[in-house]
């Protein structure tokens, strides 16, 4: 029975049909050189398209050296095309379609990625975001050789064997920056009132689909709003749109917001389908198929968007790098299989900052479908294992090992599975990390594994089970530093705050200024507010200001402060979720002190040096978030006894990220 009608009805795009309502936009992956396409590439969308996916948008593919950098999909020379064959042959050979992004990227590209060449802009204003250089001015000239580039990086993709091509025009791109007045402040044809501004966006349009003909798919990856003040809205965009449809686009990708955005687009604390709203806005406007995108990873919420017409295709990019078997799994009835995206951005948007390729925090394997088989291979002999410990380690090994046919034990001292995920899942907007639990109990029990809880693990007990491996993943024990007052009873580990076990009373000290430290505040904070529901209770009656609801919807009721001993707070989140939870906190009114170390904790404050200075900070409750060393005796008694074939994995090994941990486990249970 299939429970998803619409999500894998087919639908015509252009003159195109597409299997599925299933999408995935293009996503800057890392894995070219000088814009070849390498075999990672192509086995990298081979899975997603034998996973079941209807259309897939590779890129950005740069047709201009201006435009992009070589770490992309080069299509601006012939000699791409062989590599590019290779990989449309692969997607299409599994059944899906394929279309290329044309992107230029404008004021956001650097003179180090064009090879010297200062970046053109339709004005010279540079970004205020990653120290960005001031463009060039275009020129008449520039105009029209960008436009011929587009539509010949286009009949490129054409011959190349992809189905379509979709121009980007969101994000703050180039195209974005001509219809924006912020970006566009030129005083010719191409600049001023909105008929103005939008006539490179559509003379671009008109020129590629001169150039490639009928048949051949034109999509507009959209901002459905732009979130930066003085440029465009949803309505606006809308109209827009209209000129798109008029000009000869089939399809309309509709994404939000630019990067020197204020407002978060991709963290895992947008709520799940937030910008649904803006593909609806431009769905009223148009004819043609529109895409909705960002934050949508579940099939259930995909085909409840489908139901209600806000949308034709759904985008599923960072969920089909966690499981590209997604599509299949959901036409199955196996959803409950689904490996979960979370939306941390630790292996993607993380990576991709770092100019490193694309991985995955879910799924060991995304990314690296060419180093590691689709299925791990059945172990030669079956071996008696135990996992010790039950986190994000310990239950991917122990699933693993059994699909492999090992017979597994897993211990969990604990009284359930999950470890470290419920502490990262505690903070306000970091919940999705409670999604793993529901998973990995599902494939544990399907796997077979022998799941104990409350089950300590000692040499004699592990002596008694007589396992052939043991893998310990036992995870980490908080630091306690060496500071005179630790022992003060108001002294308090920030695991004992997120469990609940504690309520700190009064003024708050955090000390340790990494995720742990800044996320405990932030919960502290965010447990003084109101809630959602009472919040737009309070504002559909008009009962407070505005002013006064965001206020009671931010702020915390009494003193936080982080004390860091370190430049920057929060050095340890990934580039692309940091700025969000440093915003969060600054809202909440907490106090961030770096460069700040502490020496003493005394009964009513924290006494500190700043700068050579003594500093005093009054704290009626202080919170320890300093890190954790490896919980590893037991490794080392196991060790030292010469029994056993023995790994480590996760914290236990050394205290890192859970995507450390994930990676890990698997690569312990594909190596016993």
């Amino acid at each position: 029975m299939n429970n998803f009608p619409h999500l894998f009805s087919p639908i015509r795009v252009g003159k195109k049909e597409i299997r599925n309502r299933i999408s995935i936009p293009a996503m800057h992956l890392d894995y070219c050189q000088d814009g070849f396409i390498s075999d990672r590439m192509v086995e990298f969308y081979r899975a997603r398209a034998a996973g079941g996916a209807g259309l897939i948008i590779v890129g950005g593919c740069f047709f201009d050296p201006l435009g992009g950098n070589p770490l992309m999909i080069g299509l601006d020379n012939d000699k791409y095309i062989p590599g590019l064959k290779k990989l449309t042959a692969a997607v299409r050979q599994e059944g899906a379609a394929i279309a290329a992004q044309l992107y230029h990227s404008g004021r956001y590209n650097f003179a180090m990625a064009t090879g010297g060449l200062q970046p053109i802009a339709p004005s010279p204003i540079p970004a205020p975001i990653f120290g960005m250089e001031t463009p060039r001015e275009m020129t008449k000239n520039d105009i029209e050789e960008v436009k011929k580039a587009f539509a010949q990086g286009a009949v490129r993709a054409r011959e190349a064997g992809f189905d379509g091509a979709e121009i980007s025009a969101s994000t703050g791109y180039l195209i974005n920056q001509f219809l924006s007045p912020v970006t566009n402040q030129r005083s010719d044809e191409y600049g001023g009132s909105f008929e103005n501004r939008t006539r490179f966006p559509r003379e671009v349009v008109e020129a590629v689909r001169k150039a490639v003909g009928t048949d051949f798919i034109i999509l507009m990856r959209v901002a459905g709003c732009d979130f930066v003040p003085g440029c465009l809205h949803n309505p606006e965009v809308a109209k827009v749109c209209q000129i798109y449809e008029k000009a000869g686009a089939d399809a309309l990708n509709v994404t939000g917001g630019w990067h020197e955005s204020r407002v978060p687009q991709i963290t895992m604390n947008v709520p799940r389908g937030a910008y649904v709203y803006l593909a609806r806005g431009i769905k009223d406007a148009v004819n043609i198929p529109v895409i909705a995108t960002n934050r949508i990873v579940e099939p259930e919420m995909a085909e409840e968007i489908l139901q209600k017409g806000a949308a034709d295709l759904i985008n599923m990019g960072r969920a089909l790098i966690a499981d590209p078997e997604l599509p299949n799994k959901a036409r199955a009835g196996q959803a409950r299989k689904i490996r979960p995206c979370i939306g941390c951005n630790q292996g993607c948007f993380d990576s991709v900052f770092n100019a490193a390729p694309v991985i995955c925090l879910s799924n060991p394997r995304g990314g690296r479908e060419i180093d590691f088989p689709k299925t791990a291979p059945k172990a030669a002999r079956a071996k008696k294992c135990l996992v010790v410990g039950g986190g994000p380690a310990g239950m991917e090994a122990a699933c693993t090992l059994a699909e492999r046919g090992h017979q597994v034990f897993l211990w969990e001292s604990g009284s359930r599975l999950g470890g470290s995920l419920a502490l990262c899942a505690a903070p306000p907007g970091r919940g999705e990390f409670g999604r793993f639990l529901p998973y990995y109990e599902e494939r544990l029990k399907d796997a077979g594994v022998k799941v104990e809880l409350n089950r300590a693990a000692s040499l004699a007990a592990v002596q008694a089970l007589s396992p052939e491996a043991v893998v310990i993943a036992s995870g980490g024990n908080p630091i306690v530093p060496r500071i005179p007052g630790i022992d003060i009873k108001h002294v308090y580990l920030a695991h004992q705050i997120l469990k609940k076990e504690v309520w700190p009373k009064g003024r708050v000290v955090i000390i340790g200024g990494g995720a742990t430290g800044c996320e405990t505040a932030h919960w502290l904070a965010d447990a003084d507010t109101i809630s959602g529901e009472l919040l737009k209770f309070l504002f559909v009656n008009r009962a407070e200001s505005d002013e006064t609801l965001f206020e009671l919807s931010t702020r915390a009721r009494r003193p936080i402060t982080i004390i860091e001993m370190l430049p920057k707070m929060g050095q340890d989140i990934g580039r692309s979720t940091r700025w969000t939870i440093l915003d969060d906190l600054r809202r909440a009114g907490i106090k961030l002190a770096t460069e700040t170390k502490v020496l003493e904790i005394t009964d009513s404050e924290v006494v500190a040096e700043n700068n050579g200075q003594k500093v005093k900070f009054p704290a009626d409750s202080v919170i320890i978030a300093v890190g954790l060393r490896p919980n590893d005796a037991l490794y080392k008694e196991l060790e030292s006894a010469g029994k056993f074939e023995l790994y480590k994995a996760g914290d236990a090994n050394r205290p890192r990220k859970v995507m450390d941990a994930i990676s890990e486990g698997y690569e312990v249970g594909i190596k016993i």
